[in-house]
């Protein structure tokens, strides 16, 4: 079992990887670099080993492929988890690492936007986009994590062996974020320098597809962690709907006894029950989500043991 591990998801970084690895080695001596190469066309894979890290593949595409990949293999105290494209500083990893290893974080987020990200990154919508995700994260989920999407983060073992890896793409580091808020683990924040992409290396990342994505993966995380309020607000706005057009209808029968709109009031009934089932329906669901619960911190416990097993056979 390695005490560090630093785990680099890597798809076509020929520019940068080997300056990343050797940064790493310089700043974690004691760190077991690991590379994952996520089919590379350009001799990433290569540049990474000469450079002195143990090189991995997956060969199913997308960046939440490769975590799960990565997550499932390799057994650590402290994983620190950076991008190949040398927009990351190396030197606040040790930090990380400590606030993990001395402090039992769950999480430590390295908080790119209260720095230079805004500044170093040219791409207006990806600083929009952090921003909007951040702000709606942080209202829906009731959290404090200052950077919702950044790429550099450090884990404890218990975090990596119990988090589900959903998503296939670059949205995975808001389900990080969002799994860690709900299941009350404890998370730190890191101020880290970002700078932008160097000369000849370019980002992965779509702004609009994989954005519609993040927002996608938010909403369906709110759904599945917060099922009462997500169906309760579906069913206070059908509840309106209905009564919107229901009180006309109410008024006109108490002024002249009759009704003048029997399709309206029958779609109003029906609207009002879909309100009702909504209700109930997110209250069924708060019930399985609250067990749920229940049972991540059986494996949380199970998942505690096991790491302390593997310290003890080291």
């Amino acid at each position: 079992m390695d005490q560090i591990a630093v785990l680099i998801p890597c798809f076509n970084e020929c520019k940068t990887i080997h300056k990343v690895v050797t940064d790493f080695k310089r700043v974690l001596p004691e760190a077991v670099i690991y590379v994952y190469d996520n089919n590379s066309t350009d001799g990433t894979d290569e540049i990474a080993r000469d450079a002195g890290a143990i090189v991995r593949y997956e060969y199913l595409q997308g960046k939440g492929n490769v975590i799960r990949r990565m997550f499932r293999e390799v057994d650590a105290e402290c994983y620190i988890m950076v991008d190949g494209d040398d927009t990351y500083p190396a030197e606040p990893s040790r930090e990380m690492a400590d606030k993990v290893l001395k402090y039992h974080a769950d999480m430590v987020v390295g908080d790119r936007l209260s720095s230079t990200y805004f500044t170093e990154n040219k791409r207006l919508f990806h600083n929009f986009g952090n921003a909007l995700v951040r702000k709606a994260i942080n209202v829906l989920f009731q959290n404090n994590i200052k950077d919702i999407m950044t790429g550099y983060r450090a884990f404890s073992y218990e975090f990596v062996k119990t988090f589900p890896v959903l998503s296939k793409g670059f949205e995975v580091e808001t389900e990080m974020s969002i799994h860690a808020v709900d299941k009350n683990m404890y998370v730190e924040n890191v101020v880290i320098n970002y700078k932008d992409r160097p000369a000849g290396s370019s980002s992965k990342l779509n702004t609009c597809s994989d954005g519609l994505k993040v927002l996608r993966t938010i909403e369906r995380f709110y759904r599945t962690y917060k099922p009462l309020r997500f169906f309760s607000a579906i069913g206070i706005l059908l509840a309106l709907i209905s009564l919107i057009f229901f009180l006309p209808i109410v008024d006109t029968y108490i002024k002249t006894g009759l009704v003048p709109n029997y399709p309206t009031l029958i779609v109003c009934g029906f609207t009002m029950l879909a309100a009702i089932q909504s209700f109930f329906a997110g209250l069924t669901l708060q019930t399985i989500t609250q067990k749920n619960r229940q049972d991540f911190e059986i494996n949380l416990q199970r998942a505690a043991r096991e790491h302390k097993k593997l310290m003890r056979e080291d």
